[in-house]
């Protein structure tokens, strides 16, 4: 079932450069070497050498590198030309390595067969991908602790764990003859809640990676003439917005994007919510709507003199499941001070937009918010398709504990922790559909 065929793809980004880098994988790849070289260099070891055309005529000259199967990264024979990165000589040679019976591979594909080939699971090849994507320090740093199998291994665990609760349910169910009632002695809803905890933890981790991966994408709401557009020129440290005086200036919505410490951030501003009979405010504020009940998290700004108790919060109905901060905004005005207070609604932070005060309160509290803790370790990288293979095996566990607990039947607690340890499988790619991998590889680089 794995591929038979050899693909090759330029491995440098398109281009001029010092350098550029062609890869070969598959069954030919001793021939395309001994046809373009003249030779096959020894394994693991940088040749230097011409590389040549069918009639003997020099294209490029650089560095080949020949790694056998199954030491490669793909698991198969591997051919790595390092010429010189200009585009003209790059497609001359691709063109004579395809002309000597490798074809153009698809978007990922030598990840895809790293896989197929048991090299990596399906975390750690799309580690691969956030680690070429990752725009900040921090993700880096995560996206090689997925790609070390950190990640991985936290999964494993936790499919061990079922897997054992499984055999011991099932091995109860086989033998009812015996005198003791191994469904009822404890031991089951121990290891089930200890199988709950652990997976409520992962969840956590991998949803701080998920955001440390794609941003918190957050969205700064309010009255009209709160000061959002303030807040949002403070975030980003430059006027961004328009700020006037005149109420419902920002009828749109306005999007940035910046990084706190590296951790990135989306934010979005909206139109202020109100009661309008204006038709643009009016669409302005559906879209304002729409952006915070999609939102990661989202910062409520009123103003601190003319809105002191924040009542204005109350009359719009935020989603409950979406953390939610109160910005306490314009102490200049009303001689507060800056702070940050645990309240009923959340977090409250009281800052000046306009001089500045209390900022740096208000970013470390959205540091805190995506789960910031330095270098801490324990974190890695995370998709969304994790977290909802996650939220699935959650809920057939707590399904399964709620039956159990209410009729001890232990064959309907087997097949919820079969249906559980499926959805965990296809994070790492064991129990997975053929669509699922095509639609993860396809958004890889050529030549990855």
């Amino acid at each position: 079932m794995y591929p038979q065929d050899t693909i090759a793809a330029i491995a440098t980004p398109m281009g001029r450069g010092g350098v550029g880098i062609i890869r070969v994988s598959g069954k030919a790849s001793q021939a395309i070497a001994e046809a373009i070289l003249g030779t096959l260099p020894e394994p693991r070891k940088a040749l230097f050498s011409s590389f040549l055309d069918a009639s003997g005529t020099v294209i490029d000259e650089g560095i080949a590198l020949y790694f056998p199967n199954p030491h490669s990264f793909t698991g198969e024979d591997i051919l790595e030309l390092q010429g010189h990165g200009g585009s003209v000589v790059m497609d001359m040679l691709l063109a004579e390595v395809i002309e000597q019976g490798a074809r153009l591979a698809r978007p990922g594909e030598f990840s895809e067969r790293a896989f197929l080939n048991g090299k990596l699971d399906l975390v750690q090849a799309e580690a691969i991908a956030d680690l070429i994507e990752a725009d900040t320090a921090t993700a880096v740093r995560l996206a090689n602790r997925s790609l070390q199998g950190e990640f991985s291994r936290c999964i494993h665990d936790l499919v061990n764990l079922i897997t054992q609760l499984r055999m011991y349910v099932e091995a109860a169910i086989d033998f009812p003859e015996e005198e003791i009632d191994f469904l009822s002695d404890g031991k089951v809803s121990t290891d089930l809640q200890l199988i709950i905890d652990q997976i409520k933890d992962i969840q956590k981790k991998a949803q701080i990676g998920r955001l440390l991966r794609d941003g918190m994408h957050l969205v700064i709401a309010g009255q009209p003439n709160a000061g959002k557009s303030s807040l949002l020129n403070a975030l980003v440290g430059r006027d961004t917005a328009i700020v006037t005086e005149v109420p419902g200036t920002t009828r749109d919505l306005l999007r940035e994007q910046i990084q706190i410490d590296g951790m990135p951030l989306h934010l979005i501003d909206t139109a202020g919510l109100r009661e309008s009979a204006d038709r643009v405010e009016l669409e302005g504020i559906r879209r304002a709507k729409e952006e915070i009940n999609r939102a990661d998290h989202i910062i409520w700004v009123f103003d601190a003199q003319a809105d002191p108790d924040h009542s204005t919060l109350d009359c719009h109905n935020l989603p409950t499941d979406i953390p939610l901060t109160l910005v306490r905004n314009k102490i200049d005005l009303t001689q507060g001070t800056p702070k940050i207070l645990e309240i009923r609604e959340g977090v409250e932070v009281s800052v000046s937009a306009s001089t500045g005060e209390g900022m740096d309160l208000l970013r470390e509290h959205l540091k805190q918010s995506m789960g910031y803790h330095g270098a801490a370790e324990g974190e890695f990288i995370a998709r969304r398709r994790h977290l909802t293979a996650l939220k699935k095996a959650d809920a057939h566990l707590m399904h399964g504990q709620t039956v159990f607990c209410e009729t001890g039947n232990g064959e309907l607690l087997a097949e919820d922790l079969r249906q559980s340890q499926n959805s965990l499988s296809e994070i790492t790619g064991e129990f997975s559909a053929d669509d699922l991998l095509s639609e993860i590889f396809s958004s890889f680089c050529i030549g990855k």
